[in-house]
């Protein structure tokens, strides 16, 4: 086993988890519900979000245990998947290999937010006027910076064989 391989799997997704998770608490403890503090005016607030659906509210208005069950099985599965790819990538790819470390990360952090809350807290708000981008967290962040790092390996044709 290539120890030096699990530790940066160790590394970046703990490192993900523990400030996905503080960055929430500090949220949760800080800001009630729907509070918005504009950092930039015009363009970005922290605002406390609570978002009981999937990426941009899918299944948001179905009902809780549908929903409670649905992410988390969805979520699971994908956590067990990307550890399989991880698993599977070879030492010759460390950058795939970090990209997946950062999925798995981001993935945990909201399943402990599902398992916790039956929802997942979000706080980046980004908008301009009245457009608004949807509001992600920490752990949004990793999961989509690391499928960046998957989908460049992809369109650069360096996936492993």
């Amino acid at each position: 086993m290539d120890t030096r391989k699990y530790l940066r799997l160790i590394l970046i997704a703990g490192a993900v988890i523990i400030l996905d998770q503080i960055t929430k608490a500090v949220i949760l403890n800080a800001m009630p519900l729907f509070e918005s503090i504009p950092v930039i005016p015009g363009f970005f607030s922290i605002t406390h979000i609570q978002n009981p659906g999937g990426a941009f509210g899918f299944l948001a208005d179905q009902a809780p245990w549908v929903r409670k069950g649905v992410f988390l099985v969805m979520s699971s599965v994908a956590v067990f998947a990307v550890l399989y790819f991880y698993h599977q990538t070879p030492r010759t790819h460390p950058w795939l290999a970090s990209g997946l470390a950062l999925i798995f990360g981001g993935a945990v952090g909201n399943l402990i937010d599902r398992f916790r809350f039956g929802k997942v807290v979000d706080f980046l708000d980004f908008y301009i006027g009245a457009a608004h981008w949807p509001a992600f967290n920490v752990a949004d962040s990793a999961i989509t910076t690391g499928v960046g790092i998957f989908l460049l390996h992809i369109v650069l044709n360096r996936m492993p064989d």
